[in-house]
């Protein structure tokens, strides 16, 4: 697939700020000194849902809307950022949206999708189950399947890439978790269209590690998935599209255990007074976990989300 250019990023900008402005990033002393080095946060956990995806499902159904192919029904598949995106776009379009989650999906995630409309079920173990499901009814239904990885949205994911490397161009290396890869593959892309010389570093769950075995292989390797924490990052099959725009583009990719992104989420909470779930909290465990090899060097990482349970985050402060 082709990344979209600096023009598609910038057209992209223009429909997303119809909805909320740039989001903010910040150079925080704490994390800096604690990290031993310059480190930038930029903060998607302060979109209107918490979380980078809404940017993608504005685009995606600004393209549909554009084409006049706005459909009767949308439905998708998640485990809560996507969904909550596609609530959102659908609802301002007057679509219907069904969102299928795997079973034990986070209740606070469950509960914001049914808040903008949507139409959830619950099916199956894990992400991989629930997509397949979902292709199913979209095509017993007639209705529109949206993937998680396509290049509409990956158009309105890169804006918050574009701010970032345009907010900040000293940027010597950034870090970004991979659940279905959108935004991986944003990072590539306004980075191509900036021409900024940042190094972009992966970020998979040491507990659901296909993106990782898939690159190494050259070709998609389901992984199991067990994380507890990153569920934003329980992916057990790769995207044949998204590997192919990353592995070229990565620079390497650094894998987290659910202990060093509860680690990472108490560091973000104690130094900035943000709330970060797993996924968010991703890229800061993988900077931590390199902090030897970046001295001297100014490094950005992604609050992506920040949507955790409430009893879930107050188990992770406890410790």
């Amino acid at each position: 697939m082709s990344l979209p250019s600096l023009s598609d990023i910038e057209a992209a900008a223009q429909v997303v700020y119809r909805s909320f402005p740039p989001t903010p990033q910040y150079r925080w002393a704490l994390l800096s000194e604690r990290l031993g080095t310059g480190c930038w946060v930029k903060h998607e956990n302060h979109t209107p849902v918490g979380a980078f995806k809404i940017r993608g499902g504005l685009t995606y159904f600004d393209q549909l809307h554009q084409c006049g192919e706005l459909p009767r029904e949308v439905i998708s598949a998640t485990r809560g950022n996507h969904g909550q995106s596609m609530g959102w776009a659908a609802r301002a379009h007057g679509v219907d949206c069904t969102i299928v989650v795997p079973r034990g999906n986070s209740l606070e995630k469950n509960a914001a999708m049914r808040a903008l409309g949507v139409r959830l079920i619950e099916h199956g173990d894990d992400f991989q189950d629930s997509r397949e499901h979902a292709q199913r009814l979209a095509a017993e239904r007639g209705a529109h399947m949206v993937p998680s990885f396509h290049t509409d949205l990956l158009r309105g994911v890169s804006t918050y890439w574009w701010e970032f490397f345009k907010a900040v161009p000293q940027l010597d290396v950034v870090y970004v978790p991979i659940g279905q890869g959108s935004g991986a593959c944003s990072a590539v892309a306004a980075r191509q269209a900036l021409g900024h010389p940042a190094r972009i570093v992966g970020v998979v769950s040491a507990h659901a590690t296909t993106y990782a075995d898939s690159i190494a292989a050259g070709r998609v390797v389901e992984a199991p998935v067990t994380t507890q924490l990153a569920d934003g990052m329980a992916c057990r099959v790769a995207d044949a599209q998204a590997l192919a725009v990353l592995a070229p583009h990565l620079d390497h990719i650094v894998q987290v255990t659910d202990d060093e992104v509860a680690a990472a989420m108490r560091a973000l909470f104690a130094d900035t007074h943000n709330v970060a779930e797993g996924a968010g909290a991703a890229a800061f465990a993988a900077a931590m976990q390199e902090k030897e090899s970046l001295q001297g060097l100014n490094v950005g990482v992604t609050l992506c989300g920040g949507n955790v349970d409430s009893a879930t985050f107050a188990k992770v402060l406890a410790g």
